[in-house]
């Protein structure tokens, strides 16, 4: 009888183990998958810092160079605001769940990479 006892609670003790083992293992491929995902995106947030910060000092560059066209320095930068509202209002409008599917799916990809 004893042994049967024995045998019991080894196997519960095993059972435990693989328990805290399978646990363990999906926390790890959890991080493992976080950080490809992370790392993927820390390149593409500097090239878009970089992309705004140029685009940041053309724009007043240019709208700077409009006002002088137009008289007023003020011209220039209601003429580049209007530009960026029609192209929002074009991506908002049309664009939107095209941009949304090419993102879901870069995330999805890098997920199950």
């Amino acid at each position: 009888m004893e042994d049967k006892i024995t045998l019991v609670e080894t196997l519960l003790e095993r059972a435990t183990e693989l328990g805290k083992t399978s646990f363990e293992l999906a926390k790890l491929k959890a991080l493992d998958k976080t950080s490809d995902v992370v790392s993927s995106l820390i390149p593409h947030f500097i090239v878009l810092l970089l992309v705004a910060s140029f685009l940041l000092f053309f724009n007043l560059g240019a709208a700077i160079w409009l006002g002088e066209i137009l008289g007023e320095i003020y011209w220039g930068f209601l003429v580049v605001a209007t530009f960026y509202l029609f192209v929002a209002l074009v991506i908002y409008f049309l664009l939107r769940k095209w941009f949304r599917r090419i993102i879901g799916n870069f995330i999805v990809k890098q997920v199950l990479k």
